[in-house]
């Protein structure tokens, strides 16, 4: 493996400027020093290796770029690993392009409470196959739209993320908290930092 293929830096001025207007925000509450621009390798579905790009808040950057080391080492598969700048930061896209993408400042779905993704402190993996899944006022809501058929996590199929899922894996000894173990809702794509770590943490700060 070449590990100068797995890189952090502060965010380039050129990628700076295509994230001005879409997942970083005119309000935004980040200042753009506290985020990371990473490159990553990673295994496509094509079983070829593919370089990808993530911007993550730096507390958790050292951790990330491991957790993709890792990932790619075993071989895991993720389809794509873009900015979700090339979706104009609409998560449904990106959701519906299997695109696996971290910081957007953006609200949770149905709600007025920022994302951990606004804070670059989540990541969504293989979103496709590993939908969100959440009733609003009684009526079942599915994200991205088109993952319905994945919604029925009691059957195998690939590229499916639960506790015996090596992303999984990886992630929660990272100190990560899954989607996929949430009560109120479900979201099989997601991995964030507890609020708790949030809150012994230098960016509480920026917590809305």
């Amino acid at each position: 493996m070449n590990t100068q293929s797995f890189t952090i830096s502060p965010i380039p001025d050129d990628i700076f400027a295509k994230m001005q207007g879409k997942s970083f925000k005119d309000n935004c509450t980040v200042p753009r020093e506290d985020l990371m621009y990473l490159k990553v390798l990673h295994v496509g579905f094509d079983g070829k290796t593919h370089t990808g790009e993530l911007v993550v808040n730096r507390l958790i950057a050292d951790a990330v770029l491991d957790i993709f080391k890792q990932l790619y080492e075993a071989g895991y598969e993720i389809e794509k690993i873009r900015l979700i700048d090339e979706y104009d930061a609409d998560d449904e896209k990106s959701m519906r392009d299997n695109n696996s993408s971290a910081f957007n400042f953006r609200y949770i779905s149905y709600s007025t409470k920022m994302s951990k993704h606004a804070l670059g402190l989540a990541v969504d993996i293989n979103t496709l196959y590993n939908p969100y899944v959440k009733y609003v006022d009684g009526r079942r809501n599915v994200e991205p739209a088109n993952a319905e058929k994945y919604t029925d996590r009691s059957i195998e199929f690939p590229h499916k993320i639960d506790h015996d899922d090596l992303c999984y894996k990886v992630f929660a000894e990272h100190g990560f908290e899954w989607g996929g173990d949430w009560e109120h809702a479900k979201d099989y794509q997601h991995f964030e930092m507890p609020d708790e770590w949030i809150q012994k943490s230098s960016c509480r700060k920026n917590v809305i």
